[in-house]
């Protein structure tokens, strides 16, 4: 989700803590569990494995309530978020894997040259157990695709998404 014009939808680490509270609490309501997130300063990114409440009536709340309370909070009026939020189903194990490394990559494709546990409002540090994640995430689940054991999937975790995402003949990143 892109905030109006390429703007910022978050204006300090406040705006973000609010906004994962309420990601966590849609999450609950609409039986989702969240693999992956990434909060950029002008768009957001979630992969979240959706229940049976399906995912439009979760993110039209998450989105409005957010945006409404980021309007209040910064006295502005008016849409915070541009388009529709942007979706896809995700159909092979690959794909998701992918989609992982993807989300936890962006802050180094927008320029960044941390190391990827060092971005605070990823999900990477709290999935490799370096910090507490700010949404709950289905941990155990992603990392089950990497080893049996905990360690050994951490280990394969990182060195999968230190790796470059693969080209794709698809472009499934909105504009």
């Amino acid at each position: 989700m892109r905030g109006n014009n390429k703007r910022p939808i978050y204006v300090d680490d406040r705006d973000r803590v609010i906004f994962c509270l309420m990601v966590q609490r849609v999450a609950r309501k609409h039986g989702w569990r969240v693999i992956a997130y990434c909060l950029m300063e002008t768009h957001y990114h979630l992969l979240v494995w959706v229940g049976e409440k399906g995912l439009a009536a979760g993110m039209c709340e998450l989105n409005t309530s957010y945006a409404r309370t980021f309007n209040v909070n910064h006295d502005r009026i008016n849409h915070l978020f541009g388009r529709r939020y942007w979706n896809r189903h995700i159909r092979s194990e690959a794909s998701l894997l992918n989609v992982v490394r993807y989300i936890v990559q962006n802050p180094r494709r927008a320029g960044g040259s941390k190391a990827l546990e060092g971005y605070r409002w990823t999900s990477y540090a709290a999935s490799i157990g370096l910090a507490f994640a700010d949404i709950e995430l289905a941990r155990d689940e992603l990392l089950a695709f990497f080893g049996r054991t905990p360690e050994r999937a951490v280990e394969t975790f990182r060195m999968f998404c230190s790796a470059d995402v693969l080209a794709s003949p698809v472009r499934w990143q909105p504009p």
